[in-house]
């Protein structure tokens, strides 16, 4: 292990907090989430707030990354450097929001929801990692890029 105890009991925390929040808001649900989606139905606006307040927390966040010279865990802060919007980011997107849609879940929640015991959760995390290794055995090796995680 080359991550320091201090930088590991951060991500901890900071995951531990966000899958309390997760739970508090009741997006550990997927009913909840498909009820957002039903907008011609029983709609439950419920994930628009949770939605306005995480971006109000990663508004601050983002300020005050600008004020500071480097984390306190890290030589430096890893932000997104890539901007371009192509291809793959749009049908990688659309595969992510269907999966979302008729999951109900996305990773955060569904990791989260793991620890409630239900069979829901579990299949969405396994079918996940599955996509996950599929894509990298066949994307990743077919671009001779089997070490880099971000093609």
């Amino acid at each position: 292990m080359t991550r320091s105890l201090p930088k590991m009991l951060a991500a901890l925390v900071s995951g531990a907090v966000f899958g309390l929040g997760l739970a508090l808001s009741g997006m550990l649900d997927p009913a909840r989430v498909q009820g957002f989606l039903d907008i011609t139905g029983a709609w439950d606006p419920s994930l628009a707030f949770v939605l306005g307040g995480a971006v109000g927390v990663m508004f601050l966040g983002l300020r005050l990354i600008a004020r500071l010279k480097r984390p306190a865990f890290d030589a430096r802060f890893h932000l997104p450097e890539n901007r371009v919007i192509d291809r793959r980011l749009v049908l990688g997107s659309a595969l992510f929001g269907i999966g979302w849609g008729i999951g109900g879940f996305c990773p955060g929640p569904g990791i989260a929801g793991l620890s409630l015991g239900g069979i829901e959760p579990l299949l969405f995390v396994a079918f996940m990692l599955a996509g996950m290794i599929l894509h990298d055995q066949v994307f990743l090796h077919r671009a001779g890029r089997g070490d880099n995680l971000t093609a």
